[in-house]
């Protein structure tokens, strides 16, 4: 490409209609600080992809564009309905991209803030999709960093009982070493700060864990409507994040379980070790603090004796009397 700040230009019009690595660019779907997503044609295969483009700086350090490769690869090898197939990584006239699957749906960004607080069910569901996807890329040695709404696709499902289908997104720019913090080697930051752990603001090592952090101020914000912390800048953000205790879910939401609070301080612990060990130990703890409705009627006994006597048929449960009434 002849103009590297082209991607990051504002003018995203340029690229449309070019071919980038063997992939058509048909429209933008979304961009951050570091990179930008296209809806893309992929021409050999003959499908519609997802194609990330990474910021042009982050291909001039070697170190940045070897880990990439590496842990994009990484990425690709994990097999998991709920996280987003990564069909190709590379790099082409000095821009890194990412191929992945396009994804019908939209992100839980915009559903919350299209939709508001969600429904504890449906928070349940989608959740429960998206801790089974970053407990599965834990055991792969890959940490998210990232964890946000902007990086979950919500998807139609496939039928009643399962109306949503989750995706989580964006493992091109984790870490696959567990010993390493969270800034990249060209000194940019990891993490979005409504949902960074305390530990990647300290620059400590980090693991699973601190995605366990990020994932439950994701729910918090499901459930109530807005992230853990509100500050009027930055640094008071991320000083929140590090030493103050966030509101209490039921403060904002007061339909929610009492045990949910407590659900919630252990997840957002501002120690590691003081968290839940893994996402689904997290939801299945949340989950836990909601009671079954009541039966509308007591539980169907049913005797299996054979009858006996010289009446065979013995009187209607209480409960079904109103069905057998006498109508002589």
């Amino acid at each position: 490409m002849a103009h590297d700040t082209g991607l990051f230009s504002g003018r995203p019009s340029e690229l449309i209609g070019r071919q980038i690595a063997g992939y058509r660019i048909e429209r933008e779907i979304g961009r951050g600080g570091m990179a930008v997503v296209y809806r893309a044609r992929d021409l050999r295969l003959e499908r519609t992809v997802a194609l990330k483009l990474l910021a042009p700086e982050l291909a001039r350090n070697d170190t940045f564009r070897l880990r990439f490769t590496h842990e994009s690869r990484a990425a690709a090898a994990i097999d998991h309905p709920h996280i987003v197939p990564v069909f190709e990584a590379g790099e082409t006239d000095g821009i890194l991209y990412i191929a992945m699957r396009y994804v019908e749906g939209r992100d839980l960004r915009h559903l919350l803030d299209r939709r508001g607080p969600l429904a504890f069910a449906v928070t349940l569901r989608i959740a429960a999709q998206i801790a089974s996807a970053l407990d599965a890329a834990h055991e792969h040695g890959l940490v998210h960093r990232d964890v946000k709404p902007g990086n979950i696709l919500v998807a139609r499902g496939t039928d009643s009982d399962h109306p949503e289908h989750a995706y989580l997104t964006d493992f091109g720019l984790t870490k696959k070493s567990l010993s390493l913090t969270g800034f990249t080697s060209v000194g940019q930051f990891v993490g979005t700060l409504d949902y960074v752990a305390p530990e990647q603001i300290a620059g400590r090592p980090v693991d699973g864990r601190c995605d366990v952090y990020g994932f439950a101020c994701v729910v918090y914000e499901c459930l109530t409507g807005r992230p853990p912390f509100r500050r009027d800048d930055d640094m008071a953000l991320l000083w929140a994040h590090q030493y103050d205790q966030p509101p209490p879910p039921t403060e904002l939401r007061p339909d929610l379980a009492p045990e949910t609070d407590a659900v919630f301080a252990k997840a957002l612990a501002k120690t590691p070790e003081d968290r839940h060990p893994s996402c689904r130990t997290f939801i299945t703890a949340l989950r836990t603090t909601t009671v079954p409705p009541p039966l509308e009627h007591p539980p169907t006994e049913v005797d299996l004796r054979p009858p006996t006597g010289d009446n065979p048929l013995k009187p209607p449960p209480r409960w079904a009397a109103p069905v057998f009434r006498d109508r002589s």
